[in-house]
């Protein structure tokens, strides 16, 4: 099985399965978007098969409900859960501290908003996403339609005060016609290669008219799940907390 999926899948179905070990039966958990986060609900609906594993899930974006509930898994909403014990999900970038820049499926206002809600946040990675700084990866900026023009310019604008090494916006497309998150809203990806003062940026950002969420995530993650291509998982518990490494049997990703 191993032999038809690509290092890089490999790497993320690691980093899955190892994560899956802190799901509990009777759990509220919050489920991401992304390829990575795929696996882990692929994972968890063999467990609800399989083991009988009971939990309901707040998915993150339509087309994470839409797997989940293939796979077998209860999807309810955050207010029906109320308060979530864990959240799952991918991540574009991580830092040291264990900050993320998300939102390169352009799910980052839900997935924050339900990571918020969580007792605890673990993000599932390969070790491509690993960096020393933020800002390699363009951080995605969720904002309405109307007046884009104008927040464009004022995001523009404040970016030109801001300690970043690259100050070029794009609006995501999606083909020839404007991305749309699930709100409705469209995405200005903003190409700033380096990030001198993460929190400073965030406040800044969305403190702008028009702006809805960044994806800059501070102060939120708990822990990371780094998956290896040779089936090493390594955890990291904490911003600069302890590191431990386990393996994962490859074999089980066959038939995900």
């Amino acid at each position: 099985m191993t032999a038809e999926l690509s290092p890089t899948d490999i790497a993320k179905f690691v980093a899955s399965r190892r994560a899956a070990d802190f799901v509990e039966d009777g759990m509220r958990v919050g489920l991401g978007t992304g390829s990575t986060a795929a696996w882990l609900v692929k994972y968890l609906g063999r467990r609800v098969r399989d083991e009988g594993l009971k939990i309901r899930a707040v998915p993150t974006s339509t087309r994470t409900a839409e797997l989940a509930r293939q796979v077998g898994i209860e999807v309810i909403s955050l207010d029906e859960a109320g308060w979530l014990d864990l959240t799952i999900d991918g991540a574009d970038e991580f830092d040291p501290n264990l900050n993320l820049i998300k939102g390169g499926g352009g799910a980052h206002l839900q997935e924050k908003i339900v990571a918020s809600a969580s007792d605890q946040m673990i993000v599932i990675a390969d070790a491509a996403k690993d960096v020393a700084t933020l800002g390699a990866f363009p951080l995605p900026l969720e904002v309405i339609r109307f007046g884009g023009a104008s927040t464009r310019t004022l995001v523009e604008r404040v970016l030109a005060e801001m300690d970043v090494e690259g100050r070029e916006t794009t609006l995501r497309m999606a083909g020839d016609v404007p991305f749309l998150t699930d709100e409705g809203n469209h995405v200005l990806d903003l190409h700033l290669k380096r990030i001198g003062d993460a929190r400073a940026l965030s406040l800044a950002l969305n403190q702008i008219p028009g702006v809805v969420e960044n994806g800059l995530f501070l102060g939120i993650c708990n822990k990371v799940v780094i998956g290896f291509e040779d089936g090493r998982a390594e955890l990291r518990d904490g911003a600069g907390g302890e590191v431990s490494v386990t393996e994962v049997d490859l074999g089980e990703a066959a038939g995900l």
